[in-house]
């Protein structure tokens, strides 16, 4: 065979005498650039799944802040006689990034068959960035959290 030969049967020719070259590279770069763009949209849904769980914890965090501000509340009403406009404590605990804000309002006194019944609305809010040390925040920022609790109590 002589060296014409030999080269002229390594190289592949399309029809119509066109050689052909690099459709397999292009086809790899195709398939790289494809199976990038998938791993980024499962790392982006796995990080909103993980932020998403995250606002549920906080959220059931100020839901358990808010009660405790609210149980609070009935407590000054119910046992003291006494309960204060509006007043703001932050819990300890597992609720220590929280705020909570109790408000007592509407002293109403009824007669009720010769015993006199003061009726108060209780609301407590609850966040976890305070504006000015009280809830709720009107300007929050990302991941504000906020949760309020409201209660009808007679004593």
């Amino acid at each position: 065979m002589n060296p014409r030969t030999i080269s002229t049967l390594s190289r592949r020719q399309a029809p119509g005498g066109r050689q052909t070259r690099g459709f397999a590279i292009v086809s790899a770069i195709f398939l790289l650039v494809i199976l990038a763009a998938l791993a980024a949209f499962l790392v982006r849904i796995s990080t909103q799944q993980q932020i998403g769980a995250s606002a549920d914890v906080q959220g059931i965090r100020a839901y358990q802040a808010a009660r405790a501000g609210v149980e609070w509340g009935l407590f000054q009403h119910l046992r003291n006689n006494a309960c204060a406009a509006s007043s703001s404590f932050t819990p300890g605990g597992n609720l220590a990034g929280f705020t909570v804000t109790v408000q007592c309002q509407g002293a109403v006194s009824n007669d009720e068959n010769g015993t006199t019944l003061t009726i108060r609305r209780i609301v407590a809010t609850a966040c976890n960035q305070p504006d000015s040390g009280n809830c709720p925040n009107n300007t929050p920022g990302d991941n504000y959290i906020e949760r309020e609790v409201a209660v009808v109590a007679g004593r």
